[in-house]
């Protein structure tokens, strides 16, 4: 099915949730030098997380899986999930700037450090892609041994796997052995 990267802005939104693999169970975010590899590798040591912001980030990591299961799924986003978004990315503070040519680009307000700066840069992202319908195709799979986050570029916008070659053909095979069970 191609290229399942999500673009710019939500490469970073998919590349957070994706530091859990949950079928090995390896997690990026499992110690302070896994969070300092993460950052660095996307620019973010500016941001100066520490341990004290692992807990708080591996809670939005997982209400992020939530809301891209919930776009795979058309579900609503479950209760306890909507509450960690909304307390971490609602009270992201940003700022709107003005560029040279004239157009408005959301970002994180100035001066933050922590968990909350990396909040309101992901907040921003967020924003920005919600504006051209691209956020909701940031999906999970829906196997639940899976859930890797990609993004949903078929022309319908009706992805359920995250890879037809291995989940889908999975979850096919599961469907065809149950009808041949009854």
């Amino acid at each position: 099915m191609g290229d399942r990267q999500a673009p710019e802005p939500l490469l970073l939104v998919q590349e957070l949730v994706n530091t859990l693999d949950i079928e090995t169970g390896k997690d990026q975010l499992a110690t302070p030098e896994g969070l300092a590899r993460f950052l660095s590798d996307h620019g973010l040591t500016r941001l100066r997380l520490g341990k004290p912001d692992l807990a708080g980030l591996r809670e939005l990591r997982e209400a992020l899986r939530a809301a891209c299961l919930a776009h795979t799924s058309g579900a609503p986003v479950p209760p306890e999930a909507a509450e960690t978004l909304e307390r971490h990315l609602g009270a992201a503070p940003l700022a709107l700037r003005i560029e040279a040519r004239g157009e408005a680009a959301l970002e994180a307000a100035p001066g933050l450090t922590g968990l909350p700066a990396l909040t309101a840069h992901l907040a921003a992202r967020i924003a920005t892609a919600a504006g051209d319908g691209s956020w909701q195709r940031l999906k999970a799979c829906e196997t639940h041994d899976c859930q890797w986050v990609y993004y949903d570029r078929s022309p319908a916008g009706r992805s359920r796997w995250c890879t037809m070659a291995v989940c889908g053909s999975r979850a096919k095979m599961r469907t065809y052995r149950a009808r041949r069970a009854r």
